[in-house]
């Protein structure tokens, strides 16, 4: 395997970094890659251009690493303002924040809730009540 100057990002050393630090090194990569673009259109070197690869690789994790601490944060955020103040609905999934509610398909987050299956009208309730299902006594 060939050994590049300027190795790819590793995402264990970018969790060590703070915000202000991933987007200084994320604007260097994204200048690095304009300049290699630039190079690959000139007719560069075939080194240059398989660096190419690396430096969108190396922008991909430095993007995915700063979307996790974001959401992170967000989730020391939101699990304070719950201890803060307890007695706002902030438990129910309609005021979690967006980032923090469970992905699954679009289907599975506008379907029903088990409550609202299982409610019932105060008509329906009343006639289950004066008319329950009857039970008959089979002769074997």
């Amino acid at each position: 395997m060939v050994s590049h100057p300027f190795p790819p990002v590793k995402a264990y050393e970018l969790r060590n970094k703070n915000k202000v630090e991933l987007n200084k090194q994320l604007e260097d990569l994204k200048q690095e890659l304009a300049g290699l673009k630039v190079q690959k259109i000139a007719g560069g070197a075939a080194s240059k251009l398989t660096k190419l690869r690396e430096v969108r690789k190396s922008i991909a994790r430095v993007n995915t690493v700063i979307s996790q601490k974001q959401r992170d944060n967000l989730r020391i955020i939101y699990r304070r303002r719950q201890k803060d103040q307890p007695n706002l609905a902030y438990k129910s999934k309609k005021y979690k924040p967006l980032d923090l509610r469970p992905k699954k398909t679009r289907a599975i987050r506008r379907r029903l809730s088990e409550y609202e299956v299982n409610v019932k009208t105060k008509r329906a309730h009343e006639k289950a009540i004066h008319f329950p299902q009857r039970k008959y006594a089979v002769k074997a």
